[in-house]
């Protein structure tokens, strides 16, 4: 389908009121809330009423460029502050008066729920990661978005009913949030990751199957991101036979510049629900080499898009950076793959398949 017959689709759509709730807007690299953002900006631009409410962040300012109104209100972990929480999400529903509230974490899914006793709004939740053991929550909505068909088998397994439970695969292209972004001067031949500095991001095992190369292979590891276990794997780096190669670029704001420049893109996650950066890699015309777990075969289509190696297999993973390396015109097989048959990566496609389920749950 055409994105002209995309848009089509969606302007004919009943109007709707929407309200999207994540905890924050803080333009930090969280999925969810890019996620998110992405949606309501789209809703909004297909002429819904559309609002949002979180803890505030840098995207406060791309939601107004869209029509996008945001209601402030705080976010606690505490059990002492959910009263408050309640008392504020209802200030806001009373202001927005949805047809739709669309929870995408945990807390914001509870309160919903519990506000929606006097209420004719229905509830849609929204599961992006269900590696969590609290991920189980989310089955307070009347429908549960699930990011990718690992994700839905995992939350059957886990007692969420199949009827309940929607497969709406993540799309970043044409994300408002990226915008005129220009290629990052890189030394080639450049590998990238882009992930957040956590060890379920398998940032160990890439080190090391970097330091497994040959000393004499021209190679250069960029990793992009922030976390909490960033001084771990610096640590690592700097251990390494390879330490003067290795640079360890912090959170980027816009990653679509170092992906312009890699020419190898690497994700060796050993847990990943729909990761965003596999389909931005895929936009970007990237040579992709990605573990087989969760929904990143489907991100690749089954290896069609890129190489999947075998989860915290370092010699698997440092074997095919090899035959990268060497061959270049593997490297271009593999890019020209990426970036063909993307069109159902579009933010657009994404908000078709949520608006048509919003309809269908108003519906019933």
């Amino acid at each position: 389908m055409t994105e002209d017959k995309l848009g089509s689709d969606l302007h004919g759509s009943k109007k709707m009121r929407i309200l999207h709730i994540t905890n924050h807007v803080l333009e930090v690299g969280n999925g969810i809330v890019n996620v998110a953002v992405d949606l309501a900006c789209s809703q909004s631009a297909l002429g819904h009423d559309v609002f949002y409410a979180s803890g505030g962040g840098e995207y406060e300012r791309l939601l107004d460029c869209h029509g996008v109104k945001h209601h402030s209100m705080s976010f606690s972990k505490s059990l002492i502050g959910f009263p408050k929480m309640l008392v504020n999400l209802e200030w806001v529903i009373q202001q927005t008066r949805p047809d739709i509230i669309h929870a995408h974490m945990m807390t914001g899914a509870l309160l919903a729920k519990l506000l929606r006793i006097h209420r004719r709004y229905r509830l849609i939740t929204h599961v992006h990661n269900e590696f969590q053991k609290s991920a189980r929550i989310m089955s307070v909505g009347d429908a549960v978005i699930a990011v990718s068909d690992a994700v839905c088998r995992s939350m059957i397994g886990r007692g969420i009913p199949a009827r309940k439970l929607h497969v709406v695969r993540n799309g970043t292209i044409n994300s408002p949030r990226m915008q005129g972004v220009e290629a990052k001067p890189l030394v080639h031949p450049a590998i990238v990751t882009v992930a957040g500095m956590y060890e379920r991001k398998g940032i160990r095992d890439l080190i090391a199957a970097f330091a497994n190369l040959p000393a004499d292979l021209p190679s250069y590891l960029y990793i992009v991101g922030e976390g909490p276990d960033r001084a771990v794997f610096e640590e690592m780096a700097r251990n390494s036979s390879r330490k003067d190669h290795i640079f360890f670029e912090g959170f980027q704001p816009q990653p679509h510049s170092y992906l312009k420049s890699a020419d190898i893109f690497v994700l060796a996650s050993r847990k990943d629900p729909f990761p965003l950066v596999v389909l931005e890699a895929r936009e970007n015309a990237c040579a992709i080499i990605a573990s087989d777990v969760d929904g990143i075969p489907e991100a690749l289509e089954g290896g069609k898009a890129g190489q999947l190696f075998t989860a915290g297999d370092v010699t698997d993973l440092s074997n095919h950076l090899y035959r990268f390396l060497c061959d270049q015109n593997l490297r271009e097989q593999f890019a020209k793959r990426a970036c063909t048959g993307i069109e159902w990566l579009t933010v657009q496609r994404m908000t078709q398949e949520t608006l048509t389920l919003y309809q269908r749950v108003l519906q019933s």
